[in-house]
């Protein structure tokens, strides 16, 4: 049984796309990142807080017939070492946006999988290369409200894609999950491989 410990459409979408049968299930954490974590241990810290906390939640279910696995995943955008999350309001979408604008920056995803096995975790790290944003294209944007639910304050699959002329690496990672990342996870985890490798 897989269970998704997450409430990303985008997340689910792209499950799905890849073929998997699952049920999704959110987690309630604090996401908030601690004093002096890197980004890289940070979403990786958070994949896995998700993951295990859905999975405790669910282990009674587990069976051998139908071994439980959980999957969590988080993802920020870096830019110039700040973490930016999802904006607080307009203003801070705004503000992130020009942060970004004709500059490069990061996207970081770390992704877990939890079963009775153990913990399996590692995190992608996609380039994205960012155009000048116009101020009438800015405005246009923020009023769609697209911007507010998405670290960053853009998601690669929207309007803001006039705005990105390249990526290096994957470009579902920029979506929020990396798949071929993520496949290859959920057979580790599968195979009963606990040990998790070291955020890059």
């Amino acid at each position: 049984m897989l269970i998704l410990a997450s409430s990303s459409p985008r997340r689910r979408e792209l499950l799905t796309q890849a073929g998997f049968d699952f049920t999704v299930e959110a987690a309630d954490i604090d996401e908030r990142i601690q004093s002096g974590e890197s980004p890289a241990k940070y979403v990786q810290r958070l994949a896995v807080e998700k993951a295990q906390a859905v999975y405790d939640r669910f282990k009674d279910r587990d069976s051998s017939g139908d071994p439980l696995l959980v999957l969590g995943a988080d993802t920020t955008v870096v830019s110039e070492g700040e973490v930016l999350g999802k904006p607080a309001d307009p203003a801070d979408a705004r503000r992130m946006l020009q942060r970004l604008s004709g500059r490069t920056h990061q996207v970081l995803t770390g992704i877990a999988a939890v079963s009775a096995s153990g913990v399996v975790s590692e995190v992608e790290i996609t380039q994205v290369f960012f155009d000048l944003i116009h101020e009438s294209e800015l405005e246009r944007y923020l009023s769609s409200g697209e911007p507010m639910d998405k670290a960053g304050a853009y998601g690669i699959q929207g309007y803001a894609a006039r705005w990105i002329p390249r990526i290096e690496g994957c470009y579902f990672n920029v979506m929020g999950l990396p798949l071929a990342r993520t496949i290859a996870l959920i057979a580790r985890a599968g195979e009963g491989h606990n040990e998790a490798r070291p955020p890059v």
